[in-house]
């Protein structure tokens, strides 16, 4: 009876030791690496306005009404503009005009938006993205109960959370932008350029004065 209990106590030790130590590592990531579990993540938001339209382009109080949305939107670098449904040249060239005005461009093509754009009315759309790391920062791990040498929770929290506030544009973490096939070197060899192919101020020489038409 004796070595039986002694038995049973041991065993009760023993589980309650395994409890203990799976909630110290239950606490911890199984990350080993130096990546960060924490990655940035980008998120993209539709905000739409429907005006009336004709061939002939947007009428001066429809004009008013998107100059009026842009700059309660406060447009900046990153937000895409696009127009939804059938709508004329005249129409593209009104709204790009406006766009224009923030430093925007009318993107080609417009996203899959809700609803339907009715007879005779187009969908302005602009997109903004938004570029964050969920989850950070990440203080729910002690680091006295890593006892399996993972990195922590939080690690790349900071790096991260910095990056995506700081990128102008979140969708250059999806793909990077895209170029216009100038370099900054081309760019920079075109004032040298220039400034070779001018022609020398001294090249024809000094001009002759004679001596009687000086006095």
């Amino acid at each position: 009876m004796t070595i039986r209990n002694n038995s049973r106590v041991a065993a009760a030790i023993v589980v309650s030791l395994g409890l203990a130590v799976s909630a110290c590592s239950s606490s911890t990531s199984n990350n080993r690496s130096l990546y960060s579990v924490k990655q940035p993540v980008v998120e993209r938001n539709n905000y739409t306005l429907d005006v009336a339209a004709s061939a002939g382009g947007l009428t001066v109080p429809e004009q008013q009404r998107v100059a009026d949305w842009f700059e309660s939107m406060k447009l900046r670098y990153g937000d895409r503009i696009a127009v939804e449904g059938l709508s004329s040249d005249a129409v593209h060239e009104d709204v790009a005009a406006l766009a224009a005005r923030h430093g925007l461009l009318l993107s080609e093509g417009a996203p899959v938006t809700t609803g339907f754009v009715n007879p005779g009315m187009v969908r302005v759309v602009v997109t903004r993205s938004r570029a964050h790391v969920p989850g950070c920062p990440d203080w729910s791990e002690h680091l006295a109960t890593n006892l399996g040498n993972s990195t922590s929770d939080g690690f790349g929290c900071a790096v991260n959370s910095n990056f995506a506030a700081m990128v102008a544009d979140p969708q250059h973490l999806l793909h990077g932008a895209e170029g216009t096939g100038e370099t900054t070197v081309m760019s920079s060899t075109k004032a040298i350029q220039t400034y070779r192919a001018q022609e020398p101020t001294g090249k024809a020489g000094l001009p002759e004065v004679s001596s009687s038409e000086g006095s």
